[in-house]
């Protein structure tokens, strides 16, 4: 046995760094509602019982409670969205990133008072994409979407400190990748722009290219009365799997799980802020569209006659200081009966600290073709006010072994909404509030079993804050999730 699993770290290693950061949608804000079908089954709590190898996501101290020996879980995850957008006056936008996978793989050995492993699963994330023909691209003619994804490869360990106390921790290496295509509407890009007059509420954008353009317009190249249709940031390979800007990092868990009474667990963990560097992008672009002055192009006399033209600067983007919070959980495991376990959790996630606001930095190619030669080496500093709210997650849940081999589980995840309506964009939608879910739990045989959960989370509406024009965005988001999990215990 010993030696199959000697084997077995080399290869899941290799296929550890291998997979990517698997994009996943708000659920916690961006963390998922649980980690793991045991958990999900039942409220996401997982803070003081063995609920498998997703323990590393979770509390990693519950690695100690599991049994003598080895255990690998293989799991695939699925997230349905459910994100519509509306506007007075536009026809509806529905999100069409509907249907997310995510796998996940745990490899953990329990040997006397020390349980230690491997593992690679998904954070987080969130994410939407609206045609083209939405009244999100702001009439760009080009598709908008966002997708974030996190991803960490696990190092925990735990030991028994007596029969009744266990300590555990781990180091992760965490992966961040994102994909954005933004459009901004004139007057909204304008308002980032403080020398411009722009009131910069949502947000600001300035640097050496906002002054080439600035001084673009003041020698009456633009039309002084409506300067700019559109504006926006382009950087993504539309993949499901992968993100086009790209950062890596660190972050580290401590817990523990104390034995009341026979009957009653309590556990606690904490989850560090991680330390990631930018998450940054070659071949991104930042387009204006603007109404340009025809005489200004061809003679360098402007003659008050205007066309819009499409201005696109191609060059790198960083995403700087983007981090996820640090999280605080407590919870208990009561033993009601040989058959029924109850559970509880609480969880605060500091999305206070990390989400202040989006920042972004635009560095131009020295080469740029057309009129984008005036924008050549230049750079653009641009931020997303976000304000983000602390997130409070009350979880609960029931498990109940029906037969020796099968277990019910039902559970509940309930959680404030952490964006403000003011601030809330469309294309980051993290505002689901509650999650509902269903579980169970099969033993095919003494060695192996098979696990799954699902949930629904109800629909939550809001509207953002009104823009330099006065319209409103409200935003309609439901959610069905699954996760299918075998272990092999050997």
């Amino acid at each position: 046995m010993r030696k199959k699993l000697s084997v077995l770290h080399p290869v899941l290693l290799a296929v550890l760094f291998l997979l990517p950061a698997a994009t996943v949608h708000a659920t916690n804000g961006m963390n998922l509602e649980g980690y793991g079908p045991i958990a999900t089954g039942m409220g996401g709590a997982s803070m003081a019982y063995d609920n498998g190898t997703a323990a590393m996501m979770n509390n990693p101290a519950t690695l100690g409670l599991m049994p003598e020996g080895d255990r690998l879980d293989v799991a695939l995850g699925f997230l349905g969205p459910h994100i519509t957008a509306s506007a007075p006056g536009a026809p509806d936008a529905k999100s069409s990133a509907d249907a997310f996978y995510m796998p996940a793989v745990g490899l953990v050995k329990k040997s006397g008072p020390v349980a230690y492993g491997v593992g690679v699963f998904a954070q987080g994330g969130m994410g939407a994409e609206f045609d083209a023909n939405s009244f999100l691209a702001a009439g760009s003619g080009d598709k908008v979407r966002s997708e974030l994804g996190v991803a960490r490869l696990l190092f925990p360990v735990a030991y028994e400190v007596n029969k009744n106390f266990i300590i555990g921790g781990s180091i992760d290496y965490v992966r961040a990748t994102l994909d954005l295509k933004m459009a901004l509407s004139g007057p909204q890009f304008l308002d980032m722009v403080g020398s411009f007059g722009g009131s910069e509420k949502y947000g600001s954008a300035s640097g050496s290219m906002i002054n080439a353009f600035g001084g673009f317009f003041a020698a009456g190249g633009l039309n002084p009365a409506n300067p700019v249709n559109w504006g926006r940031f382009d950087f993504s390979d539309d993949s499901p799997f992968s993100g086009k800007a790209e950062g890596e990092g660190f972050a580290g868990k401590i817990g523990a799980v104390y034995k009341v009474t026979d009957a009653l667990t309590v556990g606690a963990t904490y989850h560090s802020k991680t330390h990631l560097g930018s998450l940054d992008a070659t071949g991104a672009t930042v387009t204006f569209n603007a109404n340009v002055d025809q005489g200004f192009i061809t003679t360098g006399t402007p003659n008050g006659t205007y066309a819009p033209m499409k201005i696109p600067v191609s060059g790198n983007i960083s995403v700087k200081d983007f981090q996820w919070p640090q999280m605080i959980g407590a919870g208990m495991a009561y033993q009601a009966s040989d058959k029924l376990l109850l559970v509880f959790d609480y969880k605060w996630i500091n999305w206070k600290d990390t989400m202040k606001d989006f920042k972004m930095t635009f560095s131009a190619n020295q080469s740029q073709a057309g009129l984008a030669q005036g924008f050549a080496g230049t750079g653009l500093d641009a931020t997303l006010v976000q304000n983000w709210k602390d997130q409070n997650v009350f979880m609960l849940g029931a498990g109940y072994r029906a037969t020796d081999d099968l277990t019910l589980r039902v559970g509940a995840n309930l959680s404030n909404n952490p964006i403000p309506d003011t601030y809330m964009n469309p294309l980051f939608p993290a505002i689901i509030k509650n999650h509902y879910m269903v579980g169970a739990g099969y033993m095919i045989t003494k060695a192996s079993s098979v696990d799954a959960s699902f949930t629904y989370a109800p629909e939550v509406k809001a509207t953002t804050g009104p823009d330099p024009m006065g319209n409103q965005v409200t935003i309609a988001h439901s959610q069905s999730n699954a996760q299918l999990m075998y272990s092999y215990r050997f």
